[in-house]
């Protein structure tokens, strides 16, 4: 099992970021916080970008890219708000991820872990061959 951590990235306590095992790759519930540690705002669509760049760069230390998502699970603490920003999470989404559209599970949540946190997002992806 290789434990995936991006370079810069401030070393997670009592959780990896990510692990790979075989040409499989699971990325921890990723929030929209910076490599440091620290969120940089406190709007939802921005907090919801961050968190796929988040997720993007965990799958790159595994030799993995978006296209090889099989699995999100996404945890939001607003459920209005999401729904009335879709169409600009949508574009964050596409920007971030592209057109890559896997199976996935939106459940809303009291709380997250990190009290600034709106979202997080759990990944699954399967490097093919």
């Amino acid at each position: 099992m290789q434990v995936l951590q991006p370079a810069g990235w401030a070393k997670p306590l009592g959780y990896s970021n990510g692990v790979k095992t075989g040409n499989t790759l699971y990325v921890a519930g990723m929030i929209g916080w910076n490599a440091e540690c620290k969120f940089e705002t406190d709007d939802f669509v921005e907090q919801f970008r961050q968190t796929l760049i988040n997720t993007v760069a965990v799958l790159k230390e595994g030799g993995a890219e978006p296209k090889h998502i099989v699995r999100m699970t996404c945890f939001i603490t607003d459920k209005k708000e999401y729904i009335s920003r879709q169409k600009e999470i949508g574009q964050a989404y596409r920007e971030v991820l592209g057109k890559v559209f896997p199976p996935m599970a939106m459940l809303q949540v009291v709380a997250l872990m990190e009290d600034r946190a709106k979202i997080e997002i759990e990944t699954t992806a399967v490097i093919d061959g």
